[in-house]
């Protein structure tokens, strides 16, 4: 008879003498041997086969080729010399078999980068990057009562190869253009710009031609991934309501800064049209991406905590019924991505980071 089972008998026995103190003894004994024999995951019952992939700093935004095979992300894991985010090209199969791998740095080294995606043909990688403007890494945002991220004018959106040459540029106009993916049909580039004088969504060809703006509203839009047949996109947005909000949302903007604290989906056409809120939720809600049946999203959310820091990822449908949470594990799950053919999904979290600020990349097979 196997040791769980011996437990919960002696847990049914403790009830039976109505022993309070002696339950809750075993209890807790029964729940500390569940999790160090692996089963404290059970009721994250979407992930089978969990497995970490990176070990060290911040590794984030993990995005898939179209192939199934690589996976490009950003990471500043001072162990490989970073001082700030630079682009990588992991191989999943070497990541899995060796703690101890080192993937290919894609981006030059020079300045900061964000936001990578493999381009069609699996043998390039777009991000946005600063070292056009500075070999350094640009200064971090302020430190203060309200958490900021830092939209830098100085970045642009280029395309390297798998040796970390730039083959092309994307964008050169004034201002903040980052936030780039692809759609799944190899033929539109959607990313977020302030060349409009507002962070607003951008679409152009996949060879960086006809840019076009598709929103309008005033607030932060970004984020943003085609759904699987390439019509539609979903992706996060502030919208500053009172006079108090706008002056604070425009204020913040003409320092190049953003507070991302209260964010809600939302999904429209390519072209920017049947634009709706999918959630309503309150807090941050952010980091979309649609289900493999387009009829879905996930995505990352703090709207169930008391504290602001506990975000976890959550399931709805698109028009905004049945919300469903994916993990309980660790007190940041962000960046959820499926794989090309819906069997996997990889996610950056703090679990098993061993007490320290450390985020990871995480591959899981998707169970429905």
């Amino acid at each position: 008879m196997t040791w769980y089972i011996l437990l919960t008998f002696a847990f049914v026995a403790s009830c039976n003498r109505q022993n309070k103190t002696y339950m809750k003894k075993t209890f807790i004994l029964i729940l500390s041997l569940m999790a160090l024999h692996g089963m404290a995951q059970t009721t994250e019952k979407h992930f089978k086969n969990l497995k970490q992939l990176t070990y060290g700093g911040d590794n984030a935004e993990a995005y898939w080729s179209f192939d199934n095979k690589n996976l490009s992300f950003q990471s500043n894991n001072k162990a490989w010399g970073l001082q700030c985010d630079q682009i990588f090209n992991l191989n999943i199969e070497e990541a899995k078999k060796d703690t101890n791998y080192r993937p290919p740095l894609i981006s030059t080294g020079l300045g900061r980068t964000t936001c990578s995606y493999f381009m069609p043909g699996n043998k390039s990688i777009l991000f946005a990057s600063t070292h056009l403007a500075s070999n350094d890494c640009p200064a971090e945002p302020p430190r203060g009562a309200k958490y900021l991220w830092a939209i830098y004018e100085s970045f642009d959106i280029f395309v390297s190869d798998f040796n970390g040459k730039i083959t092309k540029q994307l964008t050169n106009s004034p201002g903040y253009d980052a936030e780039a993916t692809v759609s799944p049909k190899g033929d539109k580039i959607v990313f977020t710009s302030t060349r409009g004088g507002d962070l607003d969504l951008w679409i152009m060809d996949i060879d960086g031609k006809n840019h076009k703006q598709i929103t309008f509203g005033l607030g932060y839009d970004g984020g943003a991934f085609f759904s699987p047949d390439g019509k539609q996109l979903v992706f996060r947005a502030s919208r500053p309501q009172t006079e108090e909000e706008i002056k604070e949302y425009k204020d913040y903007l003409s320092k190049g800064l953003v507070a991302p604290t209260n964010m809600e989906i939302y999904t429209c056409n390519i072209d920017g049209s049947n634009l709706k809120q999918v959630t309503h939720l309150g807090k941050a809600n952010w980091a979309p991406f649609f289900h493999p049946n387009g009829k879905k999203i996930i995505f990352s959310s703090n709207h169930h905590s008391t504290k602001g820091y506990d975000f976890q990822l959550y399931m709805i449908d698109a028009d905004g019924k049945n919300l469903e949470r994916i993990t309980n594990e660790s007190m940041f799950n962000a960046f959820p991505m499926f794989s090309p053919d819906g069997k996997k999904l990889v996610f950056s979290s703090n679990r098993n980071n061993h007490g320290t600020r450390d985020t990871n990349l995480f591959l899981a097979d998707w169970v429905e």
